[in-house]
């Protein structure tokens, strides 16, 4: 083996962060961010991305680094994140994948499957669909097409949703069918880490952020944001919502409930799709000497 990546995976505001620096430091690794909102420059604050001071500590990869008009996903991120550990392994025995977004830490640590490429009139169909019926007939398509993936995908993002439909319909098959490949075998020791927190704080952690995020410019940003909101990236907690506000749909009150709600949600389907994997070693986020033992074992 080459050497050992160290996964730190967990739901949104549970302290992933913190913990993959406090790691970072101890085995001298460099930070591979798995999350695919923070590698867009546009989200500075949305995505709720490590600080300047935290950047500063420890060196990160895939933060800011691509701009929303590309297209980018967990295919290509398997591939940068494969040529970055060609480069990292031979200066250090570890290195440090950080985030919450499962499907790309499964392209890293499995191998993305090959799932058939567009189908444009029946992607067109349902991009009527959605803007005709809204986002419900969308969700309701799937749950009868592919119930395993209505079950681990973001119901609230319409791009994704509208992905794995116009792939159901066009292949005649469940999207979820393409992702049951063979697991791409690794050169390097993989320890997975997974951060619990009691459901209490961790929604009193996501409002606070929420909040945080008001206080520093996220309204300003979505502002900024709201000509380009068809993109996929912008399809997401806390600029959707605030793209309603600045419609007139919502109050910003409203709206501000909603990013709430919302990213309880989706930290609730985190936690599900993490679950899932038996890979995964669980502890609480101060639990970092047990941690340490662990990936240093």
């Amino acid at each position: 083996m080459r050497g050992t990546l160290i996964v730190v995976c967990g739901p949104t505001a549970s302290g992933k962060t913190k913990l993959a620096i406090q790691l970072a430091k101890q085995f001298k690794a460099e930070i591979i961010s798995a999350d695919s909102r923070q590698v867009y420059k546009e989200l500075k604050i949305g995505s709720a991305p490590p600080s300047d001071a935290e950047l500063k500590e420890v060196k990160h990869h895939f933060i800011a680094s691509r701009n929303l008009y590309e297209d980018y996903n967990a295919g290509a991120y398997e591939k940068d994140v494969l040529q970055l550990l060609d480069k990292l392994f031979p200066q250090n025995k570890y290195a440090i994948l950080v985030g919450g977004s499962g499907l790309y830490i499964d392209a890293v640590c499995n191998g993305f499957d090959k799932v058939p490429s567009s189908f444009p009139e029946i992607r067109k169909q349902l991009q009527d669909l959605y803007e005709a019926k809204g986002i419900e007939q969308l969700q309701n398509k799937l749950k009868e097409l592919d119930p395993e993936y209505y079950g681990k995908i973001d119901l609230d993002n319409p791009q994704r949703l509208m992905r794995a439909l116009e792939v159901c319909v066009g292949s005649g098959k469940p999207y979820s069918s393409f992702r049951k490949g063979k697991t791409n075998p690794r050169d390097f020791r993989i320890i997975k880490i997974g951060i619990e927190i009691q459901r209490d704080l961790l929604y009193k952690r996501i409002d606070a952020r929420v909040d945080e995020m008001l206080k520093v410019g996220l309204l300003e940003e979505a502002q900024n944001l709201i000509s380009i909101k068809h993109l996929n990236a912008l399809q997401t907690v806390g600029y959707k919502e605030l793209f309603d506000f600045l419609e007139g749909k919502k109050t910003f009150d409203e709206a501000v409930d909603l990013i709430k709600r919302n990213s309880r949600r989706y930290a609730k389907r985190q936690l599900t799709w993490f679950r899932k994997d038996k890979e995964i070693q669980w502890f609480l986020p101060d639990d970092i000497e047990k941690i340490i033992n662990v990936c240093a074992a």
